[in-house]
């Protein structure tokens, strides 16, 4: 069997967000997750944010999950607000290879007329998925106190019975965990409706689970609470996508936008590993996916988050353009 290695990639990408506000704003603090993240597999080469107007106080620090935050705080009147992130991005392929296996292995060539698998790999790409339930709940070592993080509900993601019953079919007995996690993707994929008007930040997740449409982000709080319902630790991750179409097919969902996916945690050698999982798109992220933040769900990573005194209704803008650098392009 033959597994393909992608080239490292480099991006640049500018996320523009821009507040127009019916009344002057008399004071404003804002908290940004706009930095990408550095990671094993990702460097951020270069970084810049610029607001308009000028911040009063401007501080960098980290979350609790390590990612870079800015601080804003504007203390004077303005009726608009404008914050313009720059970065370039060296993102290395980093899919474990019994993820590429548990891929292969799910492929429609590697099932037969039965529905059973066939592939190479297929009954051994990670250990079974009870095993690694078994693990966070009963280890004690530092990795897996950290991963136990994303294991219980959060603000947008619940844990009950509905997730557990939806996922069941995916997590039969002893199933390798690449093998049922690959499957919930896809049937999360197959049963929802990208569609931009059907939620709100604020929709709950089990109302996404009934009326089987979203976006992106709801996506991936429906996999997270199937996930954590099952006992398995997973985690949000905010970035970006790019897409490079065959001739004459539409564009991935989230092409030059902001995107969102959720990483499993499995236990292995040297402290396990983190598995991306794009259920939007029902792929493995690798190259092409731009991560910018993780965390329990969207509330602890949102681009960009605050408090006004004044300001009345306003307009939000967002603009994201995300654009593939040669390889011998400067950071």
């Amino acid at each position: 069997m033959t597994t393909v290695t992608l080239p490292a990639a480099r991006y640049h990408v500018v996320h523009e967000t821009t507040y127009h506000y019916d009344s002057p704003v008399s004071l404003s603090r804002q908290l940004l997750h706009l930095t990408p993240r550095d990671c094993p597999w990702q460097r951020c080469l270069a970084h810049q944010i610029t607001v308009s107007p000028d911040a009063t106080s401007n501080r960098e620090r980290h979350d609790s999950f390590g990612n870079p935050v800015r601080e804003l705080s504007i203390e004077f009147p303005h009726d608009s607000l404008q914050v313009r992130a720059e970065s370039t991005i060296e993102v290395l392929p980093h899919l474990p290879a019994d993820a590429q296996l548990a891929r292969l292995a799910c492929s429609p060539e590697a099932v037969d007329a039965r529905g059973r698998q066939t592939g190479e790999g297929s009954l051994h790409a990670s250990p079974a998925w009870e095993k690694v339930r078994d693990a966070l709940d009963y280890g004690s070592r530092p990795v897996l106190v950290d991963a136990s993080r994303f294991q219980f509900e959060s603000p947008h993601v619940r844990v009950k019975h509905e997730f557990a019953s939806y996922a069941s079919s995916c997590f039969s007995p002893q199933r390798p965990l690449l093998e049922a996690v690959l499957a919930l993707m896809s049937r999360i994929y197959q049963d929802l409706e990208f569609d931009p008007e059907a939620t709100t930040v604020a929709t709950p997740v089990l109302q996404v689970l009934a009326d089987k449409r979203g976006v992106c982000q709801d996506f991936a709080h429906l996999m997270l609470s199937c996930l954590r319902s099952q006992g398995l630790a997973a985690r949000y991750v905010s970035g970006y996508l790019l897409t490079h179409p065959p001739a004459g097919q539409a564009r991935m969902v989230g092409a030059d936008a902001s995107h969102a996916w959720i990483s499993l945690y499995c236990p292995g050698p040297g402290g396990g590993y983190w598995v991306d999982f794009d259920p939007t798109n029902n792929l493995l992220p690798d190259t092409h996916h731009i991560t910018l933040t993780w965390g329990r769900d969207f509330a602890d990573v949102s681009p960009l988050r605050g408090v006004i005194l004044g300001g009345d209704a306003h307009e939000l803008d967002v603009a994201v353009t995300v654009t593939p650098l040669p390889e011998d392009a400067d950071g």
